[in-house]
């Protein structure tokens, strides 16, 4: 008798699945508990984590969206159980796929979903390999999106475990989805297959199931309570029953070991890796084949590739003056361009000149009676000689124009072109006695004396009825004949504005939240668990209007208010109402 049992059960435990498990803080990554954590095991539907990571990751690239139509091929159609139930041919949008792989675990629908990003379920486990490199999931290879067993296809609970961490942090807004019981899934209504654990466990609020008689029962779940979540993966269990409770087993020991105040650290995001092409060449074919893990090199072979810089690429360096003569070529065309400039200079004729001074005073005297005298450096080209300064002052620093008396200009009358008037460094010699008239009128004296910049003598008297065109004598005055003035700085003048005097100004900030500013309120608790654990629930039971809303808790008055926010007023009214008919309690709350 004892025989015949011991032959029965043999075959039985040689099909047992190997166990093996992980447990981590998902806040800092730190491993609180292994066991066989690095054998390649079978993942069966845990692979549909990667399958709805990378399908959050081409949402976000914009590679597709949640409302695009996948039209369902033969081979997704023909995916063994778990499924949806889709047929081929038909045409059914994203989030249903999601919702499906994610709750029911439907091979279909993750089938289906490789192939909308990818084209085909091959290139799609490419992708999902090359995400898991990056990842640092080194000892995983995917060859299907479902996970069902096939040759190659393995994993471990510590990169599935790692996994599921990079699903909470790197897409929080999609992570709601598994801790869902139930969900509308287009054709049909689908309910979670962890929905037991869910609610047994006190926290659990995800993530994914997996079972084939090759892997045996698995399980990667994350619970939160307080500020702690642990994220634990088991391999191998025997049923469900005994998979959940062993789960539960490591979850309390891991929120024992885990403290209690940590510094979050989240897990750094993997790079996209885009599709490559098949390279051209057969080296780089072997490289990619082996990053990729589709090709193993030969044992002791050795690949070595220069990527060295050939050149620096910094610039030359800068050319210090004074380091080298300039070439011959250069100061024979500096000096062919010193005699055209001297050449151009003697040819010039001297009416523009005379001209300037005329139009500077068009008031000076009537048309008739205006003849400006000019000097002598007017009337003729300065010559090359006059670029030397000399002491005495040279001609070209007087001017002369017709004024008449009564209105002797106070400053440096406008327009006129003094550029051509040499000022000498030095003190000129004194005016010659002939050239000075003094002003007989009195009302000529104030004029004379606010002129700065030239000294102005009038020598037609004011009683005279019609008086003659006088000459006038403008002499530059040298830098050396102004008075010294003490040596001091002046700065820019910076007015205090007086207080209260400038009114400040209100900026406001255009919301874009489009106008999704209301809220409701679904209860007031104890406790932030029993307000979480209401949100979800009411949640789960009106999908239809809280499926875009967002689940906060909010602490107030010694309580936690559980709120649906981010929704509009009709969102809002609508919600509640739906609620109240489900004899549930609900208060819109405005903006």
């Amino acid at each position: 008798m004892a025989f015949a049992l011991a032959c029965f059960l043999a075959p039985v435990l040689a099909l047992a699945a190997p166990y093996a498990d992980f447990v981590i803080d998902a806040r800092t990554g730190e491993v609180l508990h292994q066991d066989n954590a690095d054998t390649r095991l079978h993942p069966a539907s845990l692979t549909k984590m990667m399958t709805l990571y990378i399908a959050f990751e081409a949402i976000e690239r914009g590679e597709i969206s949640l409302d695009s139509k996948v039209t369902v091929s033969k081979h997704a159609a023909s995916q063994p159980p778990s499924r949806l139930g889709l047929r081929a041919g038909q045409s059914i949008a994203l989030r249903y796929l999601i919702r499906a792989a994610a709750i029911k675990s439907a091979n279909d629908a993750a089938t289906a979903i490789g192939e909308a990003i990818e084209g085909s379920e091959p290139a799609f486990a490419k992708r999902m390999n090359r995400t898991a490199k990056a990842m640092g999931m080194s000892r995983t290879s995917f060859v299907n999106a479902n996970g069902l067993t096939a040759k190659g296809h393995l994993s471990t609970a510590r990169d599935m475990t790692t996994l599921g961490r990079h699903l909470f942090y790197d897409f929080p807004q999609y992570y709601n989805i598994f801790s869902r019981t139930t969900a509308d899934a287009g054709i049909a209504q689908v309910a979670h297959t962890n929905r037991r654990f869910l609610a047994a466990y006190k926290g659990a609020d995800g993530i994914k199931t997996g079972y084939t008689s090759a892997a045996g029962f698995n399980l990667t779940a994350s619970a939160q309570r307080g500020d702690k979540r642990i994220i634990t993966t088991v391999f191998g269990g025997k049923s469900t029953a005994s998979r959940n409770a062993r789960v539960a087993e490591l979850m309390d020991l891991g929120f024992g070991k885990a403290p209690n105040r940590v510094a979050v650290q989240k897990p750094a995001r993997p790079a996209y890796v885009a599709s490559a092409d098949e390279p051209a060449d057969d080296v780089a074919r072997v490289v990619a084949d082996a990053i990729s893990g589709s090709r193993t090199l030969p044992a002791g072979k050795t690949l070595r590739l220069n990527v060295a810089v050939a050149q620096s690429p910094r610039p030359l360096p800068r050319p210090v003056p004074g380091d080298t003569a300039p070439a011959d070529e250069l100061l024979v065309a500096m000096q062919d361009t010193i005699n055209a400039v001297l050449a151009e200079a003697q040819g010039a004729p001297a009416a523009p000149a005379a001209t300037v001074v005329a139009e500077a005073e068009p008031e000076a005297a009537p048309a008739e009676a205006a003849e400006p005298v000019v000097a002598a450096a007017e009337s003729e080209a300065l010559p090359a000689s006059s670029f030397v300064q000399e002491t005495a002052p040279q001609p070209e620093t007087v001017l002369a124009a017709a004024a008449p008396p009564a209105e002797a200009p106070a400053t440096e009358p406008e327009g006129v072109d003094l550029a051509a008037v040499t000022v000498p460094e030095t003190a000129p010699k004194p005016r010659p006695a002939d050239l000075v008239a003094e002003a007989a009128a009195p009302d000529a004296a104030p004029a004379t004396e606010a002129a700065e910049p030239a000294e102005v003598a009038e020598a037609a008297p004011a009683a005279e009825p019609a008086p003659e065109p006088v000459e006038t004598v403008i002499v530059a005055a040298p830098a050396a004949a102004k008075p010294e003035a003490p040596e001091q700085i002046v700065l820019a003048a910076v007015t205090q504005p007086a207080e209260g005097a400038e009114e400040l100004e209100v900026v406001t900030r255009v919301s874009t939240s489009g106008g999704r500013q209301w809220a409701i309120n679904v209860g007031h608790f104890s406790s932030r668990y029993n307000a979480e654990r209401q949100l979800l629930q009411t949640a789960l039971v009106e999908m239809t209007t809280l499926d875009e809303a967002l689940r906060k808790v909010v602490s107030r008055n010694g309580g936690y208010d559980a709120n649906f926010v981010g929704m509009t007023e009709e969102m809002a009214q609508l919600a509640c109402r739906r609620l109240q008919a489900r004899q549930t309690d609900c208060t819109v709350v405005g903006p």
